[in-house]
């Protein structure tokens, strides 16, 4: 591509259809990007304000400036532009949660290993959810003690009441208690971590990016399809593979190799709003300033 523009920031695939939306967040969370050096992320990000700022390099491809694009979202806050720590990325969420959600299904049947298991999971999804809350946002580091520390009790005490209380249960109940302590957990740790949008409010935009106020409904709304979606993620893995494994341990090929089954765990674990949902001083505050020329708001619901 000769020197110029080009818009950066416009949609690589329709994001109106599940199978465009499916390409954008299987392109940001390569976990291959994870592993790159701070200074090629660097390096992404300045061609990417360079093209924000109507100046791309003479001879650049058009398929480099999508890369640099690429590593910028997996990398970069969209609402601070600082880089993020990298075990918050979503690019780490592959390599990351593959290992703990494996390690949670395997080491069950202690409450010693069960315990140890959930502080880790707990720990690794605060960190997650601070990372990509909504920056405009602040939260104090009493809220966000707060916000830890409930979500790990209640997973600890989901995990360690249901594994004493299916103790006479069939071995399959017990196997998925991992996941009710992760539902639980996800429903205290992402609201607390994130209470300051639902107090506050989040920025809501039209279509086109021109803030038009903040909205509490919008923040719950967001938050909400968050936890919903973090639980919807867990369930095939935390569901499906403690079955696959419960028939697989009665081979006795398999008690030969018991060694491995932590490893193959593991391994097998591989938004807008209707501005007549906001607030009424919000709604009629768009109302007054657009009449009826904005019928949607936007928002950074955070991952």
């Amino acid at each position: 591509m000769s020197g110029g523009s080009f818009d950066i920031d416009a949609p690589r695939w329709d994001l109106t259809t599940f199978t465009g939306r499916l390409k954008h967040f299987f392109n940001i969370t390569d976990f291959t990007t994870a592993l790159l050096p701070d200074s090629r992320l660097d390096e992404a990000k300045a061609l990417v304000e360079s093209c924000r700022a109507g100046s791309v390099p003479p001879g650049t491809p058009e398929e480099q400036l999508h890369y640099a694009k690429k590593l910028y979202d997996s990398a970069f806050h969209p609402d601070t532009g600082d880089r993020m720590n990298i075990i918050g990325r979503m690019s780490f969420q592959v390599p990351g949660g593959m290992a703990i959600t494996g390690c949670m299904l395997q080491f069950y049947r202690t409450v010693p290993a069960v315990v140890f298991w959930q502080w880790v999971n707990q720990s690794f999804n605060a960190l997650v959810n601070y990372t990509n809350r909504n920056a405009a946002s602040p939260i104090t580091s009493n809220q966000i003690g707060v916000a830890y520390l409930t979500a790990t009790t209640t997973a600890l005490a989901t995990a360690v009441g249901l594994n004493l209380y299916t103790k006479k249960a069939p071995p399959l109940v017990a196997r998925w208690v991992p996941f009710a302590a992760v539902a639980s957990a996800n429903c205290v740790n992402i609201p607390m971590m994130r209470q300051q949008e639902i107090l506050n409010g989040i920025a809501v935009t039209d279509e086109n990016g021109n803030k038009l106020g903040h909205s509490k409904k919008a923040a719950v709304k967001g938050i909400s399809q968050v936890v919903l979606s973090r639980i919807t993620m867990a369930a095939p893995g935390m569901i499906i593979l403690p079955i696959i494994m419960q028939r697989l341990e009665k081979y006795k090929f398999m008690q030969k190799i018991t060694y491995l089954h932590g490893p193959l765990q593991v391994m097998l674990v591989g938004v807008s709003m209707a501005v007549s949902k906001l607030e009424p001083e919000l709604r009629d505050s768009i109302r007054g300033r657009y009449g009826e020329s904005v019928q949607h708001v936007y928002f950074n619901k955070g991952l």
